[in-house]
Formats: structure tokens, sequence, C-alpha cells
């Protein structure tokens, strides 16, 4: 009779996580498509190669401008109409997008960018969204389970790019209108999901704590900062590594392959990492995803040979995985469900913004930071380590600090 109580508010969990779990794999598999081609068409369209990564940061900084607006429309209205929103704005993107190509047009396809980022934002909030209806240690399960969705959009995204890519006489169009397929076809999953809208703030009684506050909560400031690193550090190596294998000598079906096992390697671990987390505590996850990082970073220093590229990318998706979830998890612990939208608003903000500065930064370390590609590189994987030092001690602080509640 104990166990049957706590079950009963799961079985609506596991349903929402198995809707955003789909979602995560099919909808979401645009994501690896227009990171593996999205540099190479800038790198094509672009007056300078030093903006071939512009458009992947109008990608994260559309992500970062509409993700307090997209939290507070779902504290608002609900989960479904946030995420139905982020699908007509992929598609919205994927159609300037597939114009700029044919117009050959590198400002359209910069504004095209923008738009996708509207997606991008509002994938970031499945994993919240996992959370909403869970209960005790199934949370952190049922956030590693959603981002594990991921694994089957590491598939058939790369191998999208494959048979679309060259499909068509202008490169990357069809791949763009496979795109817009994709956000079409993808609202009719939502229709399935379940998941209450958020309690309402009683002004009169709870006035609720401002940003400044939030920022001021350790356990939320930490986890803040070791999911922007997390994300910023793997999307400022993932951005350039296209660039980088073509820049060696290989192949873009090489690249594809390469963004395959890394986007496998991010989300393959989901299966385990939230038992994991529930095991071991989300601090120590979140450790090991920032020693795996630099782990990732080391491998690519030491060379650029085929191997030490698929070698780099898994280690950076495994170090992603723990890292990322982690925090969430820390963040999904930290606050009320009153503070949902004012606390994920703020986190997917600061988020995507670290990200938006990383890829912007990517193209410029890669194109721009020495007289060949593995110069490139090299600049790219060591631009890694302050960053790696801040999460990591920021990390320890907080699990040295004295509890204030003992």
């Amino acid at each position: 009779m104990t166990d049957a109580v706590p079950a009963l508010p799961d079985t609506r969990a596991r349903r929402n996580v198995a809707v955003l779990a789909a979602a995560q794999a099919l909808i979401g598999a645009q994501v690896p498509m227009i990171f593996t081609i999205g540099g190479l068409a800038g790198q094509s369209l672009a007056p300078d190669p030093c903006w071939a990564t512009l458009p992947i940061s109008l990608i994260v900084l559309g992500s970062m401008l509409t993700a307090t607006p997209l939290a507070a429309l779902m504290q608002r209205m609900g989960r479904r109409a946030g995420f139905m929103l982020g699908t007509l704005g992929g598609a919205a993107g994927g159609a300037i997008g597939a114009l700029a190509l044919v117009q050959a047009s590198f400002p359209l396809f910069l504004a095209g960018s923008f738009l996708t980022g509207i997606y991008v934002s509002a994938q970031g909030f499945y994993r919240f969204a996992a959370a909403d209806t869970a209960t005790g240690d199934f949370q952190p399960k049922a956030i590693s389970y959603v981002l594990a969705g991921g694994l089957a959009a590491a598939i058939i995204g790369p191998q999208l790019v494959k048979v679309t890519a060259e499909a068509m006489v202008v490169p990357f169009l069809g791949t763009y209108l496979a795109v817009i397929a994709i956000n079409l076809a993808g609202p009719l999953l939502f229709l399935f999901l379940d998941i209450p809208r958020p309690p309402r703030r009683d002004p009169a009684h709870h006035r609720g704590r401002s940003r400044a506050e939030f920022l001021r909560d350790p356990a939320i400031a930490v986890a803040i900062i070791c999911a922007m690193v997390s994300y910023a550090l793997m999307n400022l190596v993932m951005t350039s590594t296209p660039l980088a294998v073509v820049g060696c000598g290989f192949d873009t079906g090489i690249a594809a392959d390469i963004v395959t096992a890394h986007v496998l390697a991010m989300y393959l671990p989901s299966f385990f990492t939230g038992h994991l987390i529930a095991r071991f505590g989300a601090h120590r996850i979140v450790a090991a995803g920032l020693a795996i990082l630099a782990a990732a970073g080391g491998v690519a220093l030491s060379g650029v040979a085929l191997e030490q590229f698929f070698a780099a990318l898994i280690l950076l998706g495994v170090g992603w995985n723990f890292g990322f979830i982690g925090a969430t998890a820390m963040l999904a612990q930290a606050h009320g469900p009153e503070e949902r939208g004012a606390v994920q608003g703020m986190n997917d903000l600061l988020v995507f913004g670290g990200v938006t500065f990383a890829s912007l930064a990517s193209g410029g370390l890669m194109n721009c930071s020495g007289g060949s590609a593995a110069e490139g590189w090299a600049a790219v994987n060591l631009a890694m380590v302050p960053f790696l030092a801040l999460a990591g001690g920021a990390l320890i602080w907080l699990t040295l600090r004295p509890d204030p509640t003992s």
C-alpha cells in the first residue's frame, strides 16, 4: 500500500516523459542537422570566413532572447502552447534559411537562423517539463529519459543531412526543406501532453523572489554556472568541429559521422544519468561531467587524426550529458512550482547567452587563430580551460559551504 501512493502521480509523468522523449527524438532531429551544415552553409555565404559560425550564433541568440518570454507564456498558458509556438518558429526559420540559400543572401540566412532559435529555446524546456509532474527520485530520471530521446535525433538528423545536403542544385537547400517538414509535423505529438498549468502566485500573499534574489541563492547560482559552462563549451567545440574536420582534409560525410558519434554520446548516457544522480547526488555527477569535458579538450589538443576527432567529440558529449543534466536536476530542486517560469526563464536566458558567446567565438577562433585548421582547432580547445576552472571552483565552493539549515 505504501508504494501505491507515490506511483499514481508518476503514471501521468511517465506518459509525459514518453511524449517529450518522442519530441526530442523526432522534432529535435533538426538541431544536429542545422549544427552540422550551418557553419558550412555560413562559410559559403559569408563575406569573410571569420563569420562562418555567425548563423549558429544567431540561432543561440534567438534561443537566449526568447527563453524568458517562452517561460512566461508557458507559466500562463501551459507547456503545450509554448512547444507548439517553438515548432512554428522552427518552420519559419527553415523557410527563410531555404530562401536565403536560393538567393545566396547571408543577411537573410542570419534572419532565418535567428527564428530557428525559437524552436531551440522551446526544446530546452522539454527537460523542465519532464519534471513538472514527476515526484521524488523520479524527477532526475524523467529529465534524463527525455534527453535520451536525443539519441534517436543523433541518428536521424545527420543521416538526413547525408541524404539531403547535396540532393538539390543549391547545396544544403534540401536539408532546410526537410527541417520545414519536421516542424510542421511535430505539433501532433504535443496533443498527447498532459501537464497542468502551474499555480498562479497570489500577489497579496506571495510576492515571489526577484532575479537578484534567485542569483543570491547559492544552489541556484551554482546550478546556472555549471549549466552555462557545460552547454557553452560543448557548443564552442561542436560548432567548429565540421570546419575543423573538413579543413583537415576529410569530407562532409565524415564530419556528419563525427557529429553523429558526438550527439549519440550526448544522449546515450541519459538512460542511466538519472539513476546515477539519484544514487550519488547531482553535485558529484556535475563534477564528473566537468572532468570529462576537460579530458575531451586534452584529446583534441593531442592531434587531428580521425580517431582523435571521434574520441574528443565522444568525450565532449558525455561530459555535456553529466554536467547539463546534473545542473538541471540541481536547479529543479532549488525552487517551488510558483517560481518555475521565472527561474527557468532566467536560467535559459543566461545559459543561451553563454552559448551565444561560445558559438560566435568558435568561428573566430577556428578560422582566425593561426595559419591552419589544426592551429584554429587547438585555439578552440584551449579556450575551454578558464571556464572549466570557474565551474569547478563554484561547485567546490557550494559543496564545502556549511548547510544553513543545519
